[in-house]
């Protein structure tokens, strides 16, 4: 049986439910705070496991003893929130906002710009990343750069420019991605979890002329694979290699995401807008 957490406190809207903003849900959630998800209708995302947007797909989800449901209305939330679970809405233009009236509002879509969050949609907007400016656009920027300032609060300003370069894990940076060769409709052929040597097949892009082959970029464990049968552009990430070997790794939220999350709730939690008894002691 699910574990059930008490929601009561002040409601966090996240924009994203992806594998880092699924950390700042998983950590406001477990906090007490009402927290409520938006994604697109068809997420891509690769690390669907630690994804509570794979309810999009799924209906429901759990990550790490946290379960999230895909709502279609606002007025959904509060039996989700009764059940101790993260309702996740279809809404990645934020139209049900005015209904949800959040206190806090979380950009974490990580899109290294801003696709239209401003500092007036809550009390206190918190964005991720690049693309957001501390005292403009957001009241708050949390550092995402792998590195010694991963997770910095920065209250004035923007965060570190966008590499283009995925963060390294164990000495290898770009080459644990893997991506799309061509547009088209993606078809796995090994699993999240498994081992995989630089090569080796592990899907198939079919654009309806006929089948190329996605392969491996190096050794390790396969940490993330998009859902089959998921369409996509050229140049999109299908997959990410962990070169560290650990399969546990790849249904557990990383030390990235978690250290985002309470980065989040520092935010938060420091913002003034919290009284002693907004959140109810569990």
């Amino acid at each position: 049986m699910d574990k059930k957490f008490d929601m009561n406190g002040p409601l966090v809207l996240v924009r994203g439910a992806g594998e880092q903003a699924s950390g700042v849900g998983w950590t406001l959630a477990k906090a007490g705070f009402q927290v409520v998800m938006t994604e697109v209708a068809k997420p891509l995302m690769v690390r669907w496991p630690v994804c509570f947007g794979t309810a999009v797909v799924q209906g429901t989800w759990q990550v790490e003893g946290m379960s999230s449901r895909r709502v279609e209305k606002p007025d959904e939330c509060e039996t989700a929130w009764n059940e101790g679970v993260i309702p996740v809405l279809i809404d990645p233009d934020l139209e049900y906002l005015t209904e949800l009236k959040p206190t806090f509002l979380v950009d974490a879509i990580l899109a290294k710009r801003n696709t239209g969050t401003r500092r007036d949609m809550a009390l206190r907007t918190i964005g991720l990343g690049p693309g957001f400016t501390a005292g403009e656009d957001v009241d708050l920027v949390v550092e995402t750069n792998r590195g010694h300032h991963l997770g910095r609060l920065i209250y004035a300003g923007p965060a570190e420019p966008n590499t283009g370069i995925p963060g390294t894990i164990a000495g290898f940076a770009k080459e644990r991605v893997i991506y799309s060769p061509k547009a088209g409709v993606f078809r796995a052929v090994r699993s999240i979890g498994e081992q995989v040597e630089a090569g080796e097949c592990v899907g198939v892009i079919d654009d309806g002329m006929g089948g190329t082959q996605v392969l491996a970029t190096l050794h390790g464990v396969l940490r993330g694979l998009l859902l089959n049968d998921t369409l996509v552009g050229a140049s999109v990430k299908l997959g990410d290699i962990d070169p560290r070997g650990k399969k546990e790794y790849c249904s557990t939220i990383s030390e990235k995401a978690r250290a985002i999350g309470a980065a989040v709730l520092l935010g938060i939690m420091e913002s003034g807008l919290l009284s002693p008894i907004s959140l109810k002691t569990r």
